[in-house]
């Protein structure tokens, strides 16, 4: 399979993800279909390509030379690659998805609508930390609320 095709579905499958989190209803079975089918089949796959290029030399520029995480120009080798590309690719993907998860549920239970929810969820999937210090700021004058009033 070429990595333009893995790039492809990978997405896709994101977007299902980000499409259930944002529309569907928030029940148990939902949430836990995004984190098991969504989250953790783009954390397997990541561990995969990961796995290739590490041990199996997955379109490596040499042995070992894009596989250095030590320094600037490392992992700015590995990311020359399609291969090093995409699996940075797929760590956004699952580790946004899983953050919009966390977002959803908490302002679901700090009882914030489904309308004020969602720029966040949007943020979140098109610029993964800055959707998320935008929710954190947001929710923190609730959370205090609700906390004083335990």
């Amino acid at each position: 399979m070429s990595w333009e095709t893995l790039y492809s579905l990978t997405n896709g499958w994101a977007l299902l993800g980000w499409a259930a989190l944002a529309f569907l209803p928030r029940g148990p079975r939902i949430l836990s279909l995004i984190l098991y089918v969504g989250v953790a089949l783009l954390c397997l796959t990541y561990a995969i390509l990961l796995g290739g290029l590490v041990f199996g030399g997955w379109d490596a520029e040499g042995p070992k030379a894009a596989m250095d995480f030590t320094s600037l120009a490392g992992v700015m080798a590995l990311f020359a690659t399609k291969g090093g590309m995409l699996v940075g690719w797929v760590h956004y993907l699952a580790f946004d998805l899983f953050a919009g998860m966390w977002i959803a549920r908490d302002a679901d239970q700090k009882g914030f609508s489904r309308i004020v929810q969602f720029p966040f969820l949007v943020l979140t999937l098109l610029a993964g930390p800055v959707g998320l210090l935008a929710w954190l700021i947001v929710r923190e004058r609730r959370a205090r609320a609700l906390a004083r009033a335990k």
